[in-house]
């Protein structure tokens, strides 16, 4: 806003309105408004001519919009006033006919945000809005008022922010106003609540909002609500609200799906492409295409089945996914040749060429929604796209393909391009070349994305002797120039910077190669020898002191053996040690482990970690007599429920791998449906028989989380490459990661045991509110994997079936639960739980089965070489994930013990439950506890 002075001031001063035939239409004074037009982004359809000295307020366009998207209803009055001082009143047929400034037509291409995406309220929803207005009637000091606006009595309305108040007040599941704006919303699309003049969603702003039951024409408004029905209303709230507050994210997410791509804000576009990268249709595109893809989707909605998207023969302009529900694709002369169910794409074709429809689709359902882009966008961000790609070429051939970074609101980058794809050495050349050497604060993305994924596309061998072949490029050196020289010391100094980035990003991982060990210690060698490089001393000491501490904690532990119990117990330590205390399971280490055969005699045999199914078949065949040969056997997990799962000859860190109750079996080929499980394994395995109620709750949930922070803090990234691609291609143990996700299925049915096998009903119900208690501890404490484990024990259908049980425990702890169920909700991909765990600071132990699931979908959905390049957009969205785990672990945990009760007794339970994971098993017992009820 600009305020204008001129030298001499008249309080008199008016100004005059003069049309293109220079006829004077109005004067005006002191207090007037005029270039209201700027709204529609029209041309001035007048000129303002100054009469006398003026002294003018200004407001720039892009203010003024805000201003009036906050105040609409109060602006709009004022401008109606001023037209009418100004001589603009309702005589003037123009003025009076013109829509109001905001009301911009949408395209029929983009739909109102603001009106209910559902012919009707579903009765869930119609039900919670009854509830919720029912409980504002019922309170004297609620917003739910009779307005006036614009002259005109609106019934029971409110303003969108005083909507949040109250609701966040209600309920303390609602942690956020964007929370309580999401659950508004979700009335909002469904036509429950809407906004009095039907222009906006719910925002959180001053814009006024009603009830559907309080519209014209709808029910009669009632007075205060009885006692009775405000009960009811807040039982059902009690009840329902978790329901409401899980739909909350998915209608925020509509609603700015049906915005158009000009009003949708960077958070909002943000949100958009969170969702996006989880699209399988989608996981193709590179991530630029997806954040452009980002402002151009646009929300579809269809309410009846038998509806038509598009027949065949018609013009194809755009590309539909479905988000919810089915459609049938129909061929004339062939009918329904497929179905396609969420999260499937149709209509791709006619985003690449101009052929028309080769199909019919029509939607088998009643509601279904679609993401639709249009031909002529998705063209224009491919051209964009290609514009932005440099591609280096060597003998004809692309060597590396870089892409433009786009500035991202409050990012600086000190890189203009990101490497898309290329080859191996021509990455780690880039690398060298431009993104070393320069001083930039922390750790450049690409150059940590390499060395968190290089193992994939370039084994350690090869990536020494390129290193090797770059630091050792002087062989002519009596021939060189000062130019030369430089140049060679500035880039021996880049392979040296690259050393240290390399044992920062992976830590002791780096050392494991011999041939990296010669390197570093060839590195130390030339820099003592060349002056040029004394200021890399410091670097290489630092290098050498973290190598010298891996080695010495790897003589320490050589020669550790560990056993995996006869009667499925956990691995531990042959010492009788079941605690690991950060103790690293290595290749190199021994176990100790059974092989059983088909009439379950057995063997026991001790091999490193890395040893080979291949090695173990042969040897445990020799040592049950087996007389065939090893390519007639194979090496078999039989689990608890008698499934079978056969091990690759070439597949190692085999004894780690087994389920929580499975067995190893050696077997011939052709029998193995004569594999039988063991007598013992539908029994619980063997653990510390106590108490549970003596135990206290908080001190249980901090000694689990103590334990299962060191299993964590075992695990390396690295892992999860090996999990993901599978272990056999790197001939890599995942020992570590197996133990840390056993333990998850191990606490998860500890929960469905305990509970099975208590006979007592008021013993049981104390047990599931001790086990909500802990949960909610473990949620204290950030240990979201056993939050997790503890949740969908107790959610475990021989659990959620003990009816009885249930009704007996406490609304309070029905509803906590209710909350721990809607954070573990695994629709949207787990958004629920992405929101909650993205606000935590470290230390923290994640939910691991959802980052195994990140990665397998990033490998799945993406190509590992494109066109002969190693595609490096999927290393990217790898090593973000790997990323996480080091983000988990950046601080040391330090939880305040509670006060100690049965320390020794509760470390060793909590080591090794008794555990069923036979859900067969579980059920039955489930049954004998409490039968089915007989309607």
């Amino acid at each position: 806003m600009l305020f204008r002075r001129s030298c001499t001031y008249n309080v008199e001063q008016s100004t005059r309105h003069y049309a293109k035939s220079s006829v004077t239409l109005c004067n005006l004074g002191v207090g007037a408004t005029f270039g209201e037009t700027i709204l529609h982004d029209l041309p001035r359809d007048s000129t303002v001519v100054t009469k006398t000295t003026c002294e003018l307020l200004r407001v720039e366009q892009q203010d003024f919009r805000l201003i009036w998207e906050k105040n609409k209803e109060l602006m709009n009055d004022i401008f109606t006033n001023c037209k009418l001082k100004n001589g603009f009143g309702p005589s003037v047929q123009q003025t009076a006919a013109a829509p109001s400034p905001t009301k911009r037509p949408l395209s029929p291409d983009h739909p109102n945000p603001a009106l209910p995406i559902t012919e009707t309220p579903s009765p869930a929803m119609s039900r919670m809005g009854w509830a919720l207005r029912t409980l504002l009637v019922a309170d004297n000091s609620s917003c739910l008022k009779d307005r006036k606006v614009s002259g005109k009595l609106i019934r029971k309305c409110a303003p969108g922010t005083e909507l949040v108040d109250w609701l966040v007040n209600l309920a303390p599941i609602v942690h956020t106003r964007a929370q309580a704006a999401g659950m508004w919303q979700a009335l909002v699309e469904e036509g429950v609540l809407t906004h009095v003049n039907k222009e906006q969603p719910f925002k959180d702003k001053c814009f006024l909002y009603r009830f559907r039951l309080d519209e014209e024409g709808g029910a009669p408004a009632v007075g205060i609500p009885q006692a009775e029905d405000q009960h009811a209303a807040n039982e059902h709230i009690r009840e329902a609200l978790s329901a409401l507050f899980q739909r909350g994210p998915d209608a925020t997410l509509r609603m700015i799906l049906r915005k158009p791509s000009h009003e949708r804000t960077s958070e909002e576009l943000e949100l958009v492409f969170e969702e996006l990268v989880h699209i399988a249709a989608l996981s193709h595109l590179s991530t630029s295409i997806k954040r452009e893809l980002s402002s151009i989707f646009v929300f579809e909605a269809h309410a009846q089945a038998g509806t038509i998207l598009f027949n065949q023969g018609d013009e194809g302009r755009s590309w539909y996914i479905l988000l919810k529900g089915s459609v049938d694709v129909v061929i004339h002369g062939k009918g329904t040749v497929a179905t396609l169910k969420t999260g499937d794409d149709f209509g791709k074709l006619a985003l690449i060429n101009d052929a028309p429809r080769a199909a019919t689709i029509v939607l088998k359902e009643n509601n279904c929604h679609l993401l639709r882009v249009d031909k002529e966008h998705f063209n224009r961000i491919l051209r964009d796209v290609e514009a932005n790609t440099l591609r280096l070429q060597e003998h004809g051939k692309d060597v590396l393909v870089l892409e433009r970074v786009a500035k991202q609101r409050g990012q600086h980058s000190a890189f203009k391009y990101t490497v898309m794809s290329g080859t191996p050495a021509k990455m780690l050349e880039h690398l060298l070349e431009t993104r070393l050497g320069q001083s930039v604060g922390g750790m450049d993305p690409f150059l940590d994305d390499f060395l968190l994924t290089h193992i994939v596309f370039m084994p350690v061998v090869q990536l020494v002797d390129e290193l090797a072949n770059y630091f050792h490029c002087d062989t002519h050196e009596d021939a060189q120039t000062p130019e030369d020289r430089e140049y060679i010391v500035n880039f021996k100094k880049r392979v040296i910077q690259f050393m240290q980035k390399w044992v920062m990003a992976v830590r002791h991982a780096a050392f494991e190669e011999p041939s990296v060990c010669d390197f570093i210690e060839d590195l130390a060698a030339e820099v003592e020898a060349d002056p040029d490089l004394n200021e890399e001393t410091s670097i290489v000491h630092n290098v050498l002191t973290q190598m010298a501490r891996y080695q010495e904690d790897r003589n320490q532990n050589a020669g550790q053996k560990w056993k995996l119990p006869p009667n499925g117990q956990p691995i531990c330590l042959f010492s009788g040690n079941a605690t690991p205390s950060k103790t690293v399971i290595r290749p190199d280490d021994d176990i100790i482990f059974r092989v059983y055969c088909a009439d379950h005699t057995y063997c026991t045999l001790r091999f490193p970690m890395h040893t080979t199914a291949e090695l173990i078949k042969a040897c445990a065949a020799d040592k049950l007599q087996l007389n065939r040969g090893p390519e007639d056997l194979c090496l078999v997990e039989v689990r608890s429920n008698g499934e079978r799962s056969v091990f690759k000859d070439n597949d190692v860190s085999i004894p780690t791998g087994l389920s929580l109750n499975g067995r190893l079996f050696v077997s011939v080929k052709d029998h193995l449906d004569a594999l039988t499980q063991l007598q013992e394994q539908e029994c619980p395995t063997e653990g510390v028989d106590i108490d549970l109620e003596i135990l206290s709750t908080k001190e249980l949930a901090y000694h689990i989380t103590l334990f299962e922070w060191d299993l964590f803090y075992a695990v390396h990234e690295y892992e999860l490459l090996y999990h993901t691609f599978g272990r056999h291609h790197f001939g890599k143990i995942t020992a570590n990661l197996d133990v840390f996700l056993r333990r998850f299925n191990e606490v998860q049915y500890w929960i469905v045991t305990e509970l099975v096998s208590t006979p007592s009903l008021s013993k049981r119900v104390g047990l599931v509110r001790k086990f909500i208690k802990l949960a909610a501890y473990c949620k204290e404490y950030q240990n979201l994997n056993a939050f997790f484990a503890v949740v969908m024990g107790l959610s475990n259908m021989a659990v959620s079936r003990l009816q009885q049980t249930w009704e007996k425990i406490p609304s309070k702890f029905r509803k906590i639960f209710q909350e721990f169920e809607a954070l573990i909700d695994p629709s949207r991909n787990h958004r629920a739980y992405r929101v909650f765990v993205g606000k935590l600071q470290p230390p923290l132990i994640p939910f691991m089965p959802l980052l195994l699931k990140d990665m397998t979908f990033a490998h799945e959905g993406n190509k590992t070489s494109l066109d002969g390049l190693v595609n490096f957009e999927k290393m990217h969205m790898m090593a973000q994930t790997m990323r996480t785990i080091r983000f988990c672990r950046s601080r040391s945990l330090g939880l305040e013990p509670p006060s100690p009760k049965s320390e020794g007794e509760v470390r060793s339970y909590i080591s090794s439950f008794r555990v069923i994971d036979n859900q067969r098993v579980l059920t039955a017992m489930s049954q004998k506890v409490e039968p089915t009820r007989k309607l």
